[in-house]
């Protein structure tokens, strides 16, 4: 490995010696051909360059940008496309090198006709970073096959605020969780030789009101305890080889301009030596929404400087205004090639150096197999949670059961899906053209189910004023034994939903109607089944009081109504467990259960901040019981802990508990959460049986930013517990001793957990 490393870098070298200006200017951006008025970036219309691509590819090419997953083309086709791209740059250009070709993958291939797997949000709330890894494989197998060399995924933002948009592209609230489940990620979709990216580094989903591209307020320490470790995890344990800046500006400096997150931090101290690739239209961003560039060579100046590698998805600061400030003296020629050489030196990891695209392009590539389809149904059944229910469910099948079906998300695939699908990312604006695969609609899937006579009535629509159906669905719920109602987002972008990029909201009741439509049909007295598909949590208390059952599912994807379908029959014995809290209220946020004391309920204000459902709640038609929380050994600051948990499935059936180890360190030199995950596990359990999970917890894990800003493990009493963040189902007190530890980025990371 050695050996290759020590070849690369020599021809790169050697390369890097040979060219000219434009040639180093052409290795650092991308090109997009794409069709003028497809809205799928921020100011997409204002910035990107057009053109055929053919026009900017004389000196090279760094990377084409979504070459599949702009538009609903032939896959067959577009890979002979791309194949003739590639042959003009290995064959009619000096040097001779091809570009990387990136695609967005967050829900599965971002591309007509592919596998849709659910939203990540859905990710976290299955608790399980094996499926997640074995679903991003396949996922990198087809984008390799396709001629795709780098995922721009995952999403490591750690949720703050509900109200934010993109908090459906998020695995979760707790910095843990995102770093395991995305840190999965990324080992599954390298495994495949397909280049993992890191989004958004970092602080993005902090934003001022939940409202996208909001500047964050962020001290330093919130930063580095709660923001940045799932990045940290990603790039040193799951060995990430890119990494995309967010839009975010912290405290007044935009991450696109700061050297001490993208150098001192990210490759100093993380020892990073990837490449950083801008968020798209990110570095001409200093210029026209920041304010902290004079014009777009100052932007591209900036942004080299702060460690920004490539320019996406075009050139429009990082040729023709770069190469200016570069000749006139504005910018060291030492900047531009310390970029060249990461994109050039990861050309060779990929081995396009060696690649000359003779053969034929590929054809055939099944982009929904079996084992898409089996990957997606396993994740979508695990990540459904059952919020509460009285007994009703599961619906046993029964041909003499009335079920009346009411819902603006009953009878729509779209629903399924979240913002990056290609569903509702691309073909939102095609109207007409198929989605190209399977996807059962929940009243489709409830009728294969077999619960009984299905009648259907929308009632209302997702997001609007109108209340004419009501009255159908009033009379279709009245005249039934149970009504079902599916709620919830429509997903989509910059306004055009109720979920997704640029689509935030104000408050967090459902969208619309739908509450009063719900209202209206638990007035009939009829058991009201609430079944909500959405990019975010919603305040539900309500619900939880006065449905029989209430069950959520995250943007399930193309498998997702039969994982519901299954979960209201009993098919499917839900295991979801909550990764975001369950607001009360939209006054309270931002939220999170990570909150010291005095973020909580207390008697110096009149407000509450209880959530109506804690992070990591979910029910089970298994009934779980656990023994005692026994600690091993002597815990202490250099070493961690290690507990044993004995989890009994006491039912007649068969089932998988979450199990969940949090802790509270009753002391610090600064305040700490009162409550926080240390490890979990996802255990099945078979009825009747009892299976005991020892947790070995790292000093990492337990570890906080001092007041001396070094992640520190501090001596003294912790209080641990097994349960969700707010209940506890077995608990024990611990001593940690020793003296203050320092966390440094060499240990330890992750809890382990052994079942036994």
């Amino acid at each position: 490995m050695t050996e290759l490393m020590a070849d690369a870098a020599a021809r790169v070298a050697a390369l890097l010696a040979d060219m000219s200006l434009d040639e180093k200017l052409a290795q650092i951006v991308g090109f997009w051909e794409g069709e003028e008025g497809d809205a799928v970036a921020p100011l997409q219309g204002e910035l990107a360059h057009t053109g055929p691509v053919a026009d900017a590819m004389a000196h090279g090419l760094g990377h084409i940008t979504r070459a599949y997953g702009t538009n609903p083309v032939d896959a067959d086709e577009r890979a002979a496309w791309l194949w003739d791209r590639q042959r003009f740059l290995v064959n009619e250009t000096r040097l001779g090198i091809p570009a990387i070709v990136h695609e967005e993958c967050l829900t599965g291939l971002n591309a007509w006709k592919a596998a849709t797997l659910p939203t990540p949000l859905a990710w976290g709330a299955a608790w399980d970073p094996a499926l997640v890894r074995h679903a991003a494989a396949l996922v990198g197998e087809t984008m390799r096959d396709l001629g795709i060399h780098q995922g721009l995924a995952p999403v490591l933002d750690v949720v703050r605020d509900p109200r934010w948009g993109r908090t459906e592209e998020c695995i979760g609230e707790d910095p843990y969780l995102v770093g395991e489940v995305g840190t999965a990620y990324v080992e599954g979709l390298q495994s495949a030789g397909v280049h993992a990216t890191l989004k958004h580094f970092v602080g993005y989903s902090a934003s001022q009101s939940g409202r996208n591209f909001g500047p964050v307020a962020m001290g330093e320490r919130t930063l580095r305890d709660v923001m940045l470790p799932p990045f940290e995890m990603a790039v040193l344990d799951g060995g990430a080889r890119s990494v995309m800046h967010a839009y975010t500006e912290i405290d007044g400096v935009p991450v696109a301009a700061n050297p001490a997150l993208l150098i001192d931090l990210l490759r100093c101290e993380w020892g990073f030596d990837g490449t950083v690739v801008a968020d798209y239209f990110g570095v001409a961003f200093l210029h026209l929404l920041h304010g902290v560039a004079a014009d777009l060579g100052d932007a591209a100046a900036q942004a080299l400087a702060a460690g920004v590698d490539v320019e996406l998805p075009t050139g429009d600061a990082y040729l023709a205004p770069l190469k200016a400030a570069v000749e006139d003296g504005r910018v060291d020629m030492t900047l531009v090639d310390r970029a060249v050489a990461r994109v050039l030196t990861q050309k060779a990891e990929l081995g396009l150096l060696d690649e000359d695209f003779s053969g034929p392009p590929p054809a055939g590539v099944d982009l929904d197999s079996s084992a898409h389809r089996d990957a997606a149904r396993r994740l979508a059944e695990e990540s459904v949670v059952l919020l509460t229910n009285d007994g009703i469910l599961p619906l046993a099948t029964d041909a003499a059961r009335s079920i009346a079906l009411i819902g603006p998300n009953a009878d729509r695939a779209q629903a399924l899906f979240g913002c990056y699908s290609f569903t509702n990312h691309v073909l939102a604006q095609r109207p007409g053209v198929e989605m190209g695969f399977a996807a059962p609609t929940v009243l489709e899937a409830l009728r294969a189910e077999g619960l009984g006579d299905v009648a259907y009535v929308a009632g209302s629509a997702v997001d609007d004023s109108d209340r004419s159906g009501f009255a159908d669905a009033v009379a279709a719920a009245a005249s039934s034994d149970v009504a079902v109602m599916a709620m919830g987002d429509h997903a989509g972008l910059f306004g055009r939903g109720t979920s997704g990029e640029g689509c935030d909201r104000d408050d967090l009741e459902l969208p619309g109607v739908q509450r009063e439509l719900v209202e209206a049909v638990l007035a009939t007295g009829t058991r009201v089944v609430l079944v909500l598909l959405t990019g975010r949590p919603y305040v539900l208390d309500w619900a939880l009081e006065r449905c029989t059952a209430v069950v959520q599912a995250f943007f399930p994807g193309e498998e997702g109504a039969g994982a519901i379908a299954g979960v209201l029959s009993g098919r499917v014995n839900p295991s979801g467990r909550l990764p975001v809290t369950l607001p009360r209220s939209t006054g309270a946020q931002p939220y999170t259960y990570l909150h010291p004391a005095l973020g909580g309920d207390g008697e110096v204000s009149n407000l509450s901040t209880t959530p109506a459902a804690p992070f990591g709640h979910g029910l089970s038609y298994s009934r779980f019981t656990y023994g005692y929380l026994t600690p091993a050994g002597a815990p202490a600051t250099d070493s961690g802990l290690t507990v044993t948990i004995a989890v009994t499935n006491e039912s007649e059936r068969d089932g998988a508990e979450v199990v969940q180890l949090y802790g509270h360190d009753l002391v610090g030199q600064v305040t700490r959460p009162v409550a926080q995950l240390l490890a979990f596990a996802r255990v099945e359990v078979p009825a009747g049986e009892t299976r005991r999970v020892t947790f070995t917890v790292p000093p990492a894990r337990l570890a906080f930013t001092g007041r001396a800003m070094t992640r520190i493990v501090e001596p003294g009493e912790w209080d641990l517990w097994v349960g969700t963040s707010a209940d506890r189902e077995a608990s024990a007190r611990v001593t940690l001793v020793g003296e203050v530890h320092t966390v440094t980025a060499a240990g330890q990371r992750r809890s382990t957990a052994t079942i036994a």
